[in-house]
């Protein structure tokens, strides 16, 4: 049977790895109710297994009452069919903004699906042990692979390909170098920047430079400096770069393009402590949008994608068992700061 894995290297014993085998089958619908599984000679031999092994997992089976013997017959499934979905999420981190998809996400799915949450942390190498340690348990593995720059990227990449494609949802970010079919609901970080900011353009052209704080520790997209540099660029903007703004001397004429919510409390304390107006001598647009933005130093500008709107589009799609590629909204809301 196809759904049966046997790993010869592994320390697990053989037998416990066809109940293992059988039981994911279950749990994941491959093996209903009252299904026959193959004779305990035939399993023998298509695993390459001796007899007593075989038995040995089958007696075990019976007795956790996943399955039955009927004499003159064989065996077949017992335990009753699991009509839940079993989703495994795995995010990069537990933000305000990843709490908005986690629960948009669970209320859409609602009965139809149980959903286990993991956190890979940037971390590639944590992300290869959630998933060696979950393959084969899920119906969907719903990833958002945002990871650390670097050498580690390639072997996401081969981890992600081990999925089955019609098992894999993307979230938050596609990958464009990952092979078939699958389910992506994405932000296009550079073309985001760029049209959100050619959307302010009438503010914008009060201030005389653009400033991106861009953490330099490798956590966010290099798409979101790319689409900032194009947008200076096409538009004629003065334009800087910079990792944090500890020691950033504040001047009129500023607009400061925040990411973390650190910074943006930072940069806050720093014009009060100017004679300047923030919203016309310095300005401020922030990613991502909370609700404390909207009350915060009399509103911050913000541009951010519907994060809710995410959780439930994927949680919609798997449902309707779509293997399509959708564009999250991404909007900007204006207010006092710029």
């Amino acid at each position: 049977m196809t759904m049966i894995t046997i790993d010869p290297d592994s320390p697990v014993p053989k037998y416990k790895q066809i109940i293992a085998s059988v039981i994911r089958a279950v749990e994941k619908g491959i093996l209903k109710r009252n299904e026959q599984l193959p004779s305990i000679n035939e399993m023998a031999e298509e695993h390459y297994l001796a007899r007593d092994t075989v038995e040995k997992a089958y007696n075990e089976l019976k007795e956790k009452g996943i399955i039955k013997s009927v004499r003159g017959k064989g065996y077949f499934i017992q335990a009753p069919d699991n009509k839940k979905i079993r989703v495994l999420l795995v995010l990069n981190k537990m933000s305000a903004y990843k709490k908005l998809i986690y629960y948009s996400f669970l209320e859409t799915l609602g009965d139809n699906a149980t959903v286990d949450l993991y956190i890979h942390h940037y971390n590639a190498v944590l992300f290869k042990e959630i998933w060696e340690e979950n393959k084969g348990k899920y119906n969907y593995y719903v990833i958002m692979p945002h990871f650390f720059e670097g050498l580690e990227k390639i072997d996401v990449l081969a981890l992600l390909e081990e999925i089955p494609k019609n098992e894999l949802i993307l979230l938050d970010r596609d990958i464009a170098e990952l092979t078939g079919d699958y389910l992506a609901i994405f932000q296009d970080f550079e073309k985001d920047i760029f049209r959100a900011l050619e959307s302010l353009d009438d503010l914008l052209q009060k201030y005389t430079e653009l400033v991106l704080i861009f953490p330099g520790d490798g956590n966010y997209p290099s798409e979101i400096i790319r689409g900032f540099r194009s947008y200076c660029v096409s538009y004629s903007k003065d334009s800087r770069i910079i990792e944090h703004a500890w020691d950033e001397i504040i001047r009129p004429g500023s607009v400061y393009i925040v990411i973390q919510e650190t910074v943006l409390t930072e940069l806050i304390k720093k014009v009060r402590q100017t004679p300047l107006t923030l919203g016309q001598d310095i300005g401020i647009l922030s990613f991502n949008e909370t609700t404390l933005k909207e009350v915060l130093a009399d509103g911050i500008t913000v541009m951010t994608t519907d994060f809710e709107t995410m959780g439930r589009t994927a949680a919609a799609l798997l449902l309707d068992g779509k293997k399509i590629k959708v564009k999250n909204p991404f909007t900007v809301i204006r207010r006092n700061s710029l």
